[in-house]
């Protein structure tokens, strides 16, 4: 029986969507809807090998969402005709409360809204297309799915902070972590691939993007992850600093008066490779390493170094681990980065085929490698729909 799912990723000024089915993964439709509130906006719509873009005027979210129906009808199959049984929400964080996949009410959608001071720059624009599309699609299930979730499992001796305890009970400071189901969703092929089940494995998933953090999956629950609070903490990013030392936040305050908000900004927006760089295009900068730029040649350095002592970190953490897996736009596609990472973890358990890497995989270890290594393309929509059919069917 399939599950046709309608998948959402509602961002501040985009809507990112799929239909796929729950069962299968497999997505028939897909699409991008682009600055959204903006003077002209883009919808690019994509099932099977036809891709349609066009531009139009989409003041806010509801007329996205109502282009994106349109989008369908014109398109292959009107989203009536297609036996939907849920829209599935992507909700950035759950805090403490949200460890499962949910049907949306509203006290839910309350909570969500609550939830905005952990995740300003994401909960708003989540929740935002939430209520747009309980409007469009009233007579079917919402289900939020949250990034937070997966690392739910996470045990005290990893997310809490050494911080005062009224800033744990009353504020909800804590590790939480992010890219929750595409670290699922990894660590379950990475299982699949040695030919065994997720309980039965240790796997450390590297998902490395724009935003990038790297889990330590144990017997397929999230045991560690190197984001924290917020997406900011952890591996050296895009535009965000990863880990520093907080003390630099009141230095700089102190010596040039930039308040906190700049601050913030600046570590979310202005840091990381792209101001080691001044990009963030990860092909670009492998580029200008080997056309003998220095500047990208340390910036490639400092990022496959952090990568490398989280995963060594992990390894330790799990007692030695089964698989490394490397997904998302960089660890996919850029032999480069993943050879500078594995090649001095052979005293850990890693061997790297260098042929292998640079073909892409799916395995980049050798026959004899402790640990295989592992090239895996994420699925993070599919893992979405997934759980809400299992959800809806529980």
């Amino acid at each position: 029986m399939s599950a046709p799912v309608l998948v959402i990723n509602s961002g501040s000024s985009s809507i990112k969507y799929q239909l796929i089915d729950g069962e299968t993964l497999v997505a028939s439709t897909s699409g991008l809807i682009e600055r959204i509130g903006q003077s002209e906006s883009t919808i690019t719509h994509k099932t099977g090998a036809e891709k349609h873009v066009w531009n139009e005027q989409l003041p806010d979210h509801a007329a996205g969402l109502e282009a994106l129906v349109t989008a369908f009808d014109e398109f292959g199959t009107p989203l009536s005709k297609t036996g939907l049984i849920a829209v599935a929400h992507r909700v950035v964080h759950g805090g403490r409360r949200f460890v499962q996949p949910v049907v949306i009410d509203d006290e839910v959608m309350a909570a969500i809204g609550e939830l905005s001071s952990l995740a300003p720059l994401h909960n708003p624009a989540n929740l935002e297309g939430i209520q747009v599309a309980r409007k469009l699609f009233p007579k079917l299930p919402q289900v939020a799915v949250f990034d937070t979730a997966f690392h739910a499992t996470v045990p005290e001796r990893a997310h809490l902070y050494a911080v005062p305890q009224d800033w744990r009970s009353e504020h909800g400071v804590r590790r939480y972590g992010f890219h929750g189901t595409s670290h699922a969703y990894v660590s379950r092929q990475a299982a699949a691939a040695l030919g065994k089940s997720p309980k039965e494995v240790n796997v450390i998933v590297a998902h490395l993007g724009n935003g990038a953090s790297v889990s330590a999956v144990e017997r397929g629950r999230s045991i560690d992850t190197s984001m924290g609070l917020t997406p900011l903490e952890g591996l050296v990013m895009g535009t965000r600093s990863g880990d520093i030392d907080p003390a630099i936040i009141f230095h700089m305050h102190r010596q040039t008066g930039a308040s906190f908000a700049d601050l913030d900004s600046a570590l979310n927006k202005e840091s990381g490779m792209y101001a080691l760089t001044g990009q963030v295009d990860m092909r670009a900068i492998e580029q200008a390493a080997t056309g003998g730029d220095r500047d990208a040649e340390v910036a490639l350095d400092v990022y496959c170094y952090r990568i490398r002592k989280y995963i060594g970190s992990y390894i330790a953490a799990l007692g030695g681990a089964d698989a490394i897996a490397f997904t998302a736009g960089v660890g996919e596609n850029s032999p480069e980065v993943r050879a500078r990472v594995l090649e001095s973890l052979v005293a850990l358990g890693v061997k790297l085929d260098d042929e292998a890497n640079e073909a892409g995989g799916p395995v980049i270890s050798t026959s004899d490698s402790p640990i295989t290594a592992l090239v895996i393309p994420t699925n993070e929509e599919g893992e979405i729909a997934r759980q809400t059919t299992t959800l809806l069917r529980s």
